[in-house]
C-alpha cells in the first residue's frame, strides 16, 4: 500500500483567531447551498412511513467546507440562508467547526431550505424539498463576498445553484471572480432531480458549466444521467464524452469500491477502504473534503500519479469513516481519525 503520511496535506500553518488550524494560501472556498435535512429517526423507511425526524445540518457545499476544517485545513462557505431560527443556526455550527462564514447573507423575507431525506428499505434515497423559494435561491450578485473568494487557492461549488434565478448569476459571477483569480475551480455534480425543472433542463444546467471546472466529481449514476444511459464503467464513455480539453482531474466516485481517477495523462482506480456502514449521508461530500484538502496545498497534485493515488486514499478513508456515523457534518472525521483507519489496513 502507499505510504500513508500525505505530508499532513499541509504547507505552513498558523492559526485563525478563533484559534483554528489555518493553511497559508491554501484557502478552500464553498459555494452554495446551506439547508437542514430531516432524517427519520427509524432507518429503512420511507417519508411516508416515517413517524419522527431529527434535524441535521446539510447541503454539500457546506459539509465539503466542514469536512476540510476537521481536516486541518482552512476553508470558507458563500450562500444564503433565512434569518430564521434555522439559520442562524447553521452560521453557528460553520463557526464552531471553525469555517470561515463572513460569506453567508441572511433573507428576512424567506426562510432556510429544508430538505426531507430517507434511505429506504430497497436502498433507494428519498428526497422531499421545501424551498419555494427558499433564502439560497434569492442570493444576489450584489450580496457576493468577492474579495474572501480572490484569497482562496480552490473554488468548490455543486449545480444546485444553477437552477434558479438570482442565484444562477451570482454563481457564474462567483465563478468568473475565482477564475480571474488564479484557482482552481471544483465542480462536485451532486445531481438532485426533484429541484430541477425536468430532466432536460438538468442535464442541459449541469453541463452548461462543465468546461470551466479544472476537478470535477461525478458518481457512476450521474455518468448514466449525463450522457443518457451509457455505461458509466465505460473509460472510452467517460473520456470521450465527460473528459473536456482543459479538465486537470476528474473523479468517479464508485461508494464503497473506491473510486476512479482521470488526468491527462494518466487513469486508474484506488479501492475503498471497508467499513461497516450506517449511514451513507455525507460520504461523498468528505471524499470531496479529503482530496481538496490536499489539492489546497498542493496544486499540482494531479500531474503526479502516485501522490494522486496516495491522496485518493485518504479521501476514500474520509468517506468510509462518515458512513459509520450518522449525520453529514457531525460525521466528518479528523485527520487523526484518517491516519488510524489507513494504518489499520496497512496491518
Amino acid at each position: 500500500m502507499a505510504n500513508i503520511p500525505i505530508s499532513d496535506g499541509l504547507k505552513e500553518v498558523s492559526l485563525h483567531s478563533n484559534g483554528g488550524p489555518k493553511t497559508i494560501g491554501s484557502l478552500v472556498v464553498c459555494f452554495g447551498e446551506m439547508l437542514i435535512d430531516f432524517v427519520p429517526t427509524v432507518s429503512g423507511v420511507s417519508l411516508a412511513e416515517a413517524t419522527a425526524f431529527q434535524k441535521a445540518p446539510g447541503g454539500a457545499p457546506a459539509n465539503v467546507a466542514v469536512g476540510i476544517s476537521r481536516l486541518g485545513g482552512s476553508s470558507a462557505f458563500i450562500g444564503k440562508v433565512g434569518d430564521d431560527e434555522f439559520g442562524h443556526m447553521l452560521a453557528d455550527i460553520l463557526k464552531k467547526n471553525k469555517v470561515d462564514n463572513s460569506g453567508m447573507r441572511f433573507d428576512h423575507n424567506a426562510r432556510t431550505a429544508l430538505a426531507f431525506v430517507t434511505l429506504r428499505s430497497d436502498g433507494e434515497r428519498e428526497f422531499m424539498f421545501f424551498r419555494n423559494p427558499s433564502a439560497d435561491m434569492l442570493f444576489q450578485e450584489s450580496e457576493l463576498d468577492k474579495s474572501l473568494i480572490k484569497k482562496a487557492s480552490i473554488f468548490h461549488y455543486g449545480s444546485i445553484s444553477l437552477i434558479e434565478e438570482p442565484c444562477k448569476s451570482t454563481h457564474l459571477a462567483a465563478m468568473a471572480v475565482a477564475k480571474n483569480s488564479g484557482c482552481i475551480l471544483s465542480y462536485d455534480v451532486n445531481l438532485r432531480l426533484p429541484l430541477w425543472p425536468s430532466e432536460d433542463a438538468a442535464r442541459n444546467g449541469i453541463m452548461s458549466i462543465w468546461d470551466q471546472a479544472d476537478v470535477i466529481k461525478v458518481s457512476e449514476d450521474e455518468i448514466t444521467f449525463l450522457t443518457r444511459g451509457d455505461d458509466p464503467y465505460d473509460d472510452n464513455v467517460v473520456l470521450n464524452k465527460l473528459f473536456h480539453p482543459n479538465l486537470k482531474l476528474l473523479l468517479v466516485s464508485e461508494g464503497p469500491d473506491g473510486c476512479r481517477y482521470y488526468t491527462q495523462k494518466f487513469k486508474g482506480r484506488v479501492p475503498g477502504v471497508k467499513v461497516k456502514a450506517i449511514d451513507t449521508t455525507g460520504a461523498g461530500d468528505a471524499f470531496v473534503g479529503g482530496i481538496l484538502s490536499i489539492l489546497a496545498s498542493d496544486t499540482n497534485l494531479y500531474k503526479d500519479e502516485s501522490k494522486l493515488r496516495e491522496a485518493l486514499l485518504f479521501a476514500n478513508a474520509c468517506g468510509a469513516i462518515t458512513v459509520t456515523k450518522k449525520g453529514a457534518i457531525p460525521a466528518m472525521p479528523t485527520r487523526d481519525e484518517v491516519h488510524k483507519i489507513l494504518k489499520r489496513d496497512s496491518c
